[in-house]
């Protein structure tokens, strides 16, 4: 039987990466059994084993037997189940650090804690780069989906807050504006696909225009629920930002993407394009004479 430790501060490092290793080999456990993609299972199942067996590992040193936390495991499934395995999983390393990444405190006063670091911190970036997801797979398809829509709709509604009168006839030509863009998006992408006899051209092509009209359907949903316009345009605008911070820090997570300046960027752009057709709508009310 391996030496118990007997340092403090040692042994309350050591229960800590105890604790982090049960949860995790009951959380890549669930989701094994609940991943319908085989290749996904396996590797989940790996995981599974390699932190149930570094958990044994630190039980033998600290001579307690830890229950793992069934909310966080509860938790963390659910958000994988939504959200996407590669999401959940990077989120959960970076937000509450694998056992790994703690072993690096302990590796001075347990030499042999070095090795399996670094044997677990490889084995983590193998099979964490192995998951494969449709949604991580489309994610271009969808970026061009939601950043068109956000661009196109938030311009094309800021021109028709100052260019039309009535909060339901704005809604209406948002609508007819972004269903028609959505359907055109989609064959647009279908056909580009389809012109490099890429097999995914119908799938790269749902993605996109689905990823457009739930973009639509959002954008529009104040001008349809309050009689005010501008109250309704600052709402959209807000929703725009949300949006766009949601969706950017999904990708930032799941595919390591640089946050801040893919949000930036975005904002940048969606924003910049809606206070344009503000300006232009104004300006063709003052030329045209029209009189909302």
């Amino acid at each position: 039987m391996a030496e118990l430790i007997k340092n403090e501060h040692v042994l309350a490092a050591a229960l800590k990466v105890q604790q982090l290793e049960i949860n995790e080999f009951h959380v890549y456990t669930r989701l094994a059994k609940l991943c319908k993609d085989p290749h996904n299972a396996e590797v989940l199942a790996s995981i599974a084993e390699a932190e149930n067996q570094h958990a044994k590992f630190w039980e033998n040193r600290t001579g307690r037997k830890i229950r793992p936390q069934a909310f966080k495991i509860w938790k963390t499934v659910f958000l994988a189940r939504i959200l996407g395995l590669s999401f959940t999983l990077k989120r959960m390393e970076k937000n509450e650090g694998t056992a790994s990444k703690n072993y690096i405190a302990l590796s001075q006063d347990i030499p042999e804690v070095k090795r399996i670091a670094e044997e677990e911190a490889e084995h983590e970036r193998e099979l964490l780069g192995m998951l494969d997801e449709d949604l991580l797979q489309y994610a271009g398809s969808i970026v061009l989906g939601l950043n068109d829509a956000l661009v196109e709709l938030t311009g094309a509604l800021a021109g028709f807050t100052l260019a039309l009168g009535d909060s339901k006839i704005i809604s209406l030509a948002g609508l007819v504006t972004g269903i028609s863009a959505s359907f055109s998006m989609a064959a647009s992408e279908y056909l580009s696909f389809k012109a490099e006899n890429n097999p995914h051209a119908l799938k790269s092509a749902f993605y996109t225009g689905m990823a457009y009209i739930i973009t639509v359907a959002l954008l529009i949903l104040p001008f349809l629920l309050l009689s005010n316009k501008f109250i309704s345009l600052g709402i959209t605008l807000a929703l725009v930002v949300l949006i766009i911070l949601a969706f950017n820090y999904y990708l930032a997570t799941a595919k390591s993407y640089n946050f801040k300046k893919r949000f930036g960027e975005t904002i940048a752009i969606s924003l910049g394009v809606a206070a344009f057709s503000f300006v232009i709508g104004f300006l063709l009310k003052k030329v045209l004479g029209v009189d909302s």
